[in-house]
Order: structure tokens, then sequence, then C-alpha cells
């Protein structure tokens, strides 16, 4: 068995977590893939995989090649491609981390156009607000949510961005009163990411200094979901901060208020991150330049806080 065929089964085995299942993924017998990888860890002299009768996974050395083998069998689906078709069309699995609320909210209709246009594609979206390792979890690319991306090995590239607005309902307000300076946060309820721990600030800027406003809110409410505490803001429960795209729609039906708009602290971007191979996949880059094209420095979030 040629080498790259026994490359392409051994993937198949990782990513399936079963010999069985990418046998049949690959149409062929479970003897088949065993001997192309039992033929794969002979002439490499190394364990690839810890098999039990229960359960499979990578050793140290199997996870390093794994990672050069998905890259080397995408350079060359890719050169095939460029060979054969005379173009860059994107094909294969493309998998994408995003944070939650954001790709709940933005991210399904895109991703549902983008993968219209290449029907050789296919698509594995993991949501999770944690900062996934790329490289070592296995993923294509990552969408991140920042004021400033980490240093790293990773390649950024900005897609948009976003602003943080404070609001209200128009029944809290109306009931304790709208305040009109950071420091008058103190005297009401404020709806708080517990992400960001119990005792927490939240950040604002002078308009006229442009120096650094740090308010130390407090609450009944806090929770690690933003649809929870913007589903409570809405309801009259308290003050919450969160980016435009969260409290975009609510403050276009006027369910929510933005309030000390003056005092809003400087915008975040959105960014795709990505390993910094030599040759960038085709999928990797049609979704980024998808993304960026259609959302940019004037995202559809932004327009429906225009009242900002």
């Amino acid at each position: 068995m040629d080498r790259l065929t026994a490359m392409e089964m051994f993937v198949r085995v990782v990513s399936a977590k079963s010999f069985s299942a990418a046998a049949r993924q690959l149409g062929v017998s479970k003897s088949v893939v065993s001997k192309a990888v039992a033929e794969l860890e002979d002439r490499l002299r190394a364990q690839l995989l810890n098999r039990t009768t229960r359960q499979m996974s990578l050793t140290e050395v199997g996870q390093a090649y794994y990672d050069r083998c998905v890259a080397i069998l995408d350079q060359v689906s890719e050169t095939e491609q460029i060979v054969t078709s005379g173009s860059r069309c994107p094909r294969g699995l493309l998998r994408v981390s995003a944070p939650m609320t954001f790709s709940v909210l933005n991210l399904g209709w895109p991703l549902s156009d983008f993968m219209e246009q290449y029907p050789e594609l296919s698509l594995e979206l993991t949501l999770n607000d944690r900062v996934v390792d790329i490289v070592e979890e296995g993923f294509d690319l990552a969408i991140r949510i920042s004021r400033r991306l980490k240093d790293s090995n990773l390649i950024g590239v900005k897609l948009s961005s976003a602003r943080t607005v404070t609001c209200a309902s128009p029944k809290y307000l109306e009931q304790f009163g709208e305040p009109q300076h950071p420091r008058e946060l103190l005297k009401h309820h404020c709806l708080r990411y517990s992400n960001l721990g119990p005792a927490q600030e939240w950040s604002f800027r002078d308009p006229e200094t442009g120096d650094p406003i740090q308010v130390a809110v407090s609450g009944r409410i806090i929770a690690n979901n933003g649809e929870v505490l913007r589903a409570a803001a809405v309801k009259g429960d308290g003050i919450i901060a969160g980016p435009s795209f969260l409290a975009a729609e609510d403050i276009r039906q006027g369910r929510l208020v933005p309030i000390l708009k003056e005092y809003a602290a400087p915008p975040f971007g959105i960014y795709a991150v990505y390993p910094p191979n030599r040759h960038v996949s085709a999928k990797v880059r049609r979704l980024v330049d998808f993304l960026k094209g259609l959302w940019g420095e004037n995202p559809p979030w932004e327009e429906a806080c225009d009242v900002c």
C-alpha cells in the first residue's frame, strides 16, 4: 500500500475514533485499515495509537504524526485541484471553533450560504467560549473576540469589530432612573458575567480626556451566558454592558435603551485565527475572505446600534 493512502487511513481512524467507522467511510474492510496503520507503525518504528478493547487514543508521537499527516493530505488535495481543475475549490472537512453567543446570533445563516457555494466541502462547527488550542485539538480555524490578540504563533485576520453597549429596559429606567455618569452605576442593579468573577469592574472612557474609568459594579444576578443576561435586562432586572452584537436587535425593537453612550470604551475586534502553514488551505482562505466581506467594518449589529 502506498504511503499517502496509509496516511489517509490513519487520519480517518483518528477522526472517526474507530477502525470500523473509518473502514465504512472509506468503503474498505476493517482489516485493510488495520493493516495500513500497522504498516505505518512498522515503517516508523513507533506506536501511533494506544488500543484497548473499549477505546483508542493517540500516543504523543502519534499526535505529532497525525498533525503532520493532516497538513500533508490537505496540501496534496489542494495540489490535485490545481492540476485537474485549474482552480482552488475548497473540499474536504473544515473544522471551525467559535464563541457561543456570537455564533448563535450571527454565524448560522452565513455559514449555510458559504456551504452552498462549495458542494465538496463539509463543515464541523464547535461552539465554545474557552480559547481552544487549534493545533492540539485539530481545528482549521477559530473565531476570537478580543481588544487585542494574545501573542502566539497563529495567524490572525481581523474580520470585523464590535463595541460594548451599556443598556437597560425602558421599564427599569422608568423605575430607577437613567445614570448620567458611569459612577452612578454603583447605585444600580448590574447584570454581570460570572466568568469575570464576583467582584468585577466595567470599563468606560472619559469623553473629554480619553482617560479610562473603572467602576466596580454589583447586582443580584450573575451568569456565564450573555443570552441569559440579555433576557434579564429586557425583563427589567438590571443594566447590562454587553457586546453590540448581543444587544442590537433589542435596541432596534426598543426593548433595550442605550445609556452612557458618550462614555463608551474603545471597540474590540472579531478575528479569524489559524495555524501559520506556508500554504493556507483553500477552505480556510475562502471562509476568511467570505466572512470579512460579509461583515467588514460596518457589520449589521453596528448598524442596528447606530442609535448608540
